[in-house]
């Protein structure tokens, strides 16, 4: 498959074939997140993908980072800190202003659910080449750095995966 691009970047068929063939990534990511969703909900998982890729974060930049009103951002916090999962701290900076870090616990939890994802994509990466798994790996690369300059241009990012 070529990368055709004209003016507007790749034609829609190449993103018709890469949205068909991630199926089978995504059902590995869902099968592992529902396995999460017996202790936390789809949005507490995100919220603490959130704060571990951004320690320190206030309730502000949460809600911001997940798309959310503050007072939903901040019930959800509510609901991690009595899970155990997350803590408030005062600000360094800014005594008055809250920080979110993960818990032991709550790291202890993402360092779980990665390994058995990471468990059962090695299984299915097992029956591939080493040269598709090299090319699979090139090009999923190359997605995640397009994928922040989106993001960094201000087009809403493509919220990643534990």
């Amino acid at each position: 498959m070529s990368g055709n691009h004209g003016s507007d970047g790749p034609d829609q068929s190449i993103a018709a074939a890469v949205d068909e063939a991630a199926e089978a990534l995504l059902g590995v990511w869902e099968a592992t997140r529902e396995q999460a969703s017996s202790r936390l909900s789809g949005s507490q998982l995100r919220a603490l993908l959130f704060v571990e890729r951004e320690e320190g974060v206030n309730l502000r930049g949460l809600a911001t980072g997940l798309g959310m009103i503050l007072s939903s951002a901040s019930r959800l916090c509510d609901r991690l800190v009595a899970a155990g999962v997350l803590e408030r701290e005062p600000g360094r900076a800014d005594r008055r202003e809250i920080a979110l870090h993960l818990t032991a616990a709550g790291h202890a939890l993402l360092g779980e659910l990665r390994a058995e994802r990471r468990a059962r994509l090695a299984k299915v990466l097992d029956g591939m080449t080493e040269a598709g798994r090299d090319a699979l790996l090139r090009g999923l690369r190359e997605f995640n750095a397009a994928s922040d300059h989106h993001r960094d241009q201000g087009v809403p990012q493509v919220l990643r995966a534990t």
